[in-house]
């Protein structure tokens, strides 16, 4: 999802003009018009701001994450330094906040502290079409030289946010969840299917607690017909000309790779250095992946993201995204170049995150090390990625090793009926916002699911500008709070249209 908004796209739209005949430009016209003034309900309503739903819902659950945000719930690959008791503690007040969940459902403890709630369906036949909603509650650190506005684990409450590690980044989604479902259940209401409720205790470590309950569904003979996780969201301030909100919904998410670039060279003291010593032939390596990046492609989700903005924006962007098969290549070229965001939604990406030489300042590196920390395409594999690096550096003597990584996910359908339940959901919750697919960037849970269920979609009911987008995982990271009761709606809708 873009985290800030595109460049104007006025010029390249004008140089896609440009490119077609007088016939074809009417004809192009025509499409363009046609789109403009079909626009369905539930494509986006008229610009403007957004008119909130669930205001009856916002300030209990925004009360409820302001306190689970006190929970320091920091996930770490050294066991000895989770903090354990803040993840008891959390899974203890849950149970205090949620009472009617806690009594009416089944719940599990996985892999320690992952939670998986099971809500029995009433209808005649209630496993056959199980639904999965998704959240997790650790965290990433906090540095502590960072200057936030209000201490990171207070939950502070003020200029209508939550503020706090967490409160976008995953525990307001499960406070949605959790406060649909208890409002429901004091309702009287009974879903006709089940329902499961799977919160992940390891998320941002990449940790194995959801592949942990994949596991234990498959066991028990669970196949859902809907996966729904965190992910896109909806975004203001996204996409050029387009005044509405994006709802967009994740049907893959890219791979990851991360792969060790090492040169070994002889060593020894750096008053004699060699030409292109370890350390040297390394940067020329790295220099050579920051100019050549892999090529681009527009997968089918982005063209029909692309599509739906444009239905919704200015006529000339819409005369460019109604005739993509004229306009595809060079609209794919100009994503390249609008901003990172975009970019990165139409190519595998490689960014160095870790270097290594020497360890000390008069020695000459014996074995220069670099980390890529590579995202991949959507049609790309690791064996791809890796094979392209190859070819970019084109250097025997830098060696490659895969230190760990996973394909992209396989893309769930936008034209089902699991995506046209998530776009009613959304015309409940944000009657004004356009519903549209898009490609996850970076890493969920949900990939797990994806070995039991071919409907596995990324998606958090929350409304984020570019500066709320912006904090996740950062200083300052906030949730609006009439967003929390806007989401508390779309899981209630959600749930009561499945019946």
């Amino acid at each position: 999802m873009p985290t800030r908004p595109a460049k104007p796209i006025s010029r390249a739209v004008a140089a896609a003009l440009t490119a077609g005949a007088a016939g074809a430009a009417a004809f192009m016209g025509a499409r363009a018009y046609r789109a403009g003034a079909g626009a369905r309900v539930g494509e986006g309503g008229d610009d403007g701001d957004a008119q909130f739903a669930g205001a009856e819902h916002a300030q209990p659950a925004a009360d409820r994450l302001s306190e689970l945000i006190g929970y320091r719930t920091v996930f770490s690959q050294a066991r000895d330094r989770i903090e354990l008791d803040q993840f008891t503690g959390f899974i203890d007040a849950l149970q205090r906040m949620y009472p009617a969940v806690h009594k009416q459902l089944d719940r599990q403890l996985v892999n320690g502290h992952a939670l998986l709630f099971k809500w029995a369906g009433r209808g005649p036949d209630p496993t056959a079409m199980p639904v999965v909603l998704m959240a997790h509650y650790d965290v990433v650190p906090v540095d502590s030289r960072d200057a936030w506005a209000h201490p990171p684990f207070s939950g502070h409450q003020e200029g209508g946010y939550v503020w706090g590690r967490g409160a976008l980044d995953d525990k307001g989604s499960l406070v949605v969840i959790m406060s649909a479902v208890e409002s429901l259940l004091n309702e009287g209401f009974a879903p006709s299917h089940d329902v499961y409720l799977s919160f992940g205790n390891n998320e941002e470590t990449a940790g194995d607690s959801a592949a942990a309950a994949v596991k234990l569904l498959t066991k028990n003979g669970v196949r859902p017909w809907l996966v729904l996780d965190e992910g896109g969201a909806v975004a203001t301030e996204a996409f050029p000309g387009l005044k509405a909100p994006a709802a967009v919904i994740g049907v893959a998410e890219k791979g990851v790779l991360d792969l060790e670039l090492l040169v070994r060279a002889a060593g020894g003291h750096a008053s004699t250095p060699p030409r292109m010593g370890a350390t040297a032939r390394l940067a020329q390596a790295i220099v050579a992946l920051e100019e050549s990046p892999f090529p681009a492609s527009m997968p089918a989700a982005i063209v029909e993201m692309t599509r739906r903005i444009g239905v919704r924006s200015s006529f000339g962007l819409r005369l460019v995204t109604e005739n993509m098969w004229a306009f595809k290549g060079l609209l794919t070229q100009i994503f390249g170049v609008l901003g990172d965001e975009t970019r990165a939604l139409t190519r595998t990406t490689v960014a160095v995150t870790m270097l290594e030489g020497s360890k000390a300042t008069n020695v000459l590196a014996s074995a220069a090390r670099a980390n890529a920390n590579i995202r991949i395409a959507v049609g790309e594999s690791v064996e791809s990625a890796v094979e392209q690096v190859r070819t970019i550096i084109d250097d025997p003597m830098v060696q490659l090793t895969i230190q760990a990584g996973h394909d992209p996910s396989p893309a769930s359908s936008f034209g089902n009926e699991q995506f046209a339940l998530l776009t009613r959901s959304v015309a409940a919750s944000y009657p004004e916002a356009v519903v549209t697919p898009y490609v996850q960037t970076g890493v969920t849970d949900s990939r797990y699911f994806t070995a039991i269920c071919p409907a596995v979609y990324r998606f958090s009911p929350l409304l984020m500008d570019a500066s709320d987008r912006a904090s996740l995982h950062a200083v300052n990271e906030r949730v609006r709070i009439s967003s929390l009761g806007s989401g508390v709606v779309f899981y209630r809708e959600l749930l009561l249209d499945l019946g």
